[in-house]
C-alpha cells in the first residue's frame, strides 16, 4: 500500500493542477489516514544506516502538498478565534485509540501517529508529520514538532521543545528514541538524534552548532555536513559551559554553553527518573 500511495503522492505533486478535484483531496485524506496510523513516517529505523534512520522525503513532501492544497478556512471553537489550512484540522480521538489528553488548551494537528497509551498534559502541541510512540508523556507546554520522531515510553518534560524539521524535505527530522527522559526547558533542534535510554537534564539544548563533551568516554559529539549530532545511548546530559581561551572573551572570563555529558546510564539514574505509573 505505501508503495502505491507513494506514486500517487508523487504524481500529485508533479502535477501542479490549477485546481485540486475531489479525487485528490481524497488521496490526501488517505495519506493523513496513514499517517495517523503510523503505517508511513517522515522517518523510520534503518539499521543499515550510520545512524540508525532513513528519512522517508515522499513522506514529507506529502505533507507540504497538504498545505498547497488547503484553504484557509475558519476554525474556531466557541469564543475562541483560529484559522488555518482546511486541511489540518485539530485530530480528533476516540477511546479505540487510547490516548489520554487531559482538559486544557492541548492540540494535537491530523496527520500524526499518536500511539496508545500516550499522556498528553495541558497545554501541550504535536504538530502534523510527527510521530509520538506508545506509553509517551508529553508534559505541559512541550512541543512535538512536524515530523519528529519520538519513541516508547519517553518523557518529554514541561516546556521542553522537540524541533522536528519538515524542510529541506530530504533532512533527517529531530529522532527521540525508546526510553529517553528529556528534562524541563530542553530543546533538541535540526535534526539531532537522541538514542535509546539517554537522559537530557533541564535546560539542555541540542542543535548541529554546538558540540557536546563526553566525560566519560573522552570524547567530542558533533554533527558534520553529512551526519547529525548524536546523542550515544544511555548518556546522561546535562547544561554546561566552556571558557574562551583566546580573545576579548578570555580576557574578561567569558564561558559559553555547551552540553556536557557526565555519566552513563544506571540503577541510581534510573531510581532518580522513574515515573509513577499511578501518574499514567
Amino acid at each position: 500500500m505505501p508503495d502505491k500511495l507513494r506514486a500517487e503522492i508523487d504524481r500529485l505533486l508533479a502535477e501542479r493542477p490549477a485546481l485540486y478535484t475531489r479525487e485528490h483531496f481524497a488521496l490526501f485524506e488517505e495519506f493523513k489516514t496513514a499517517l495517523n496510523e503510523g503505517r508511513v513516517r517522515a522517518a523510520e529505523p534503518c539499521p543499515g544506516s550510520p545512524t540508525g534512520w532513513q528519512v522517508n522525503q515522499w513522506v514529507k513532501q506529502g505533507i507540504l502538498l497538504g498545505f498547497r492544497m488547503g484553504a484557509v478556512v475558519d476554525m474556531s471553537v466557541g469564543p475562541l478565534t483560529f484559522r488555518d489550512k482546511s486541511t489540518y484540522p485539530t485530530r480528533r480521538f476516540d477511546a479505540q485509540d487510547a490516548v489520554r489528553i487531559v482538559p486544557g488548551g492541548s492540540s494535537i494537528r491530523d496527520g500524526c501517529y499518536v500511539g496508545k497509551g500516550v499522556t498528553c498534559m495541558p497545554p501541550m502541541y504535536i504538530n502534523a508529520g510527527a510521530y509520538v510512540d506508545e506509553g509517551t508523556m508529553v508534559d505541559s507546554h512541550a512541543l512535538v514538532g512536524s515530523c519528529a520522531q519520538v519513541g516508547k515510553n519517553c518523557h518529554i518534560s514541561a516546556a521542553s521543545q522537540i524541533g522536528g524539521v519538515l524542510e529541506p524535505v530530504g533532512a533527517l527530522p529531530v529522532i527521540v528514541e525508546d526510553d529517553v527522559l528529556i528534562g524541563g526547558n530542553c530543546g533538541i533542534y535540526e535534526g539531532a538524534i537522541v538514542k535509546r535510554r539517554a537522559v537530557l537534564g533541564t535546560g539542555t539544548i541540542l542543535n548541529r552548532s554546538t558540540p557536546v563533551y563526553d566525560l566519560v568516554r573522552n570524547t567530542v559529539h558533533k554533527a558534520t555536513d553529512d551526519a547529525p549530532l548524536i546523542i550515544p545511548e544511555e548518556a546522561v546530559v546535562i547544561a554546561g559551559t566552556r571558557a574562551i581561551t583566546s580573545g576579548p572573551g578570555k580576557d574578561w572570563g567569558i564561558s559559553v554553553y555547551t552540553p556536557i555529558i557526565v555519566k552513563y546510564r544506571d540503577a541510581k539514574t534510573d531510581t532518580k527518573i522513574q515515573l509513577e505509573d499511578l501518574l499514567r
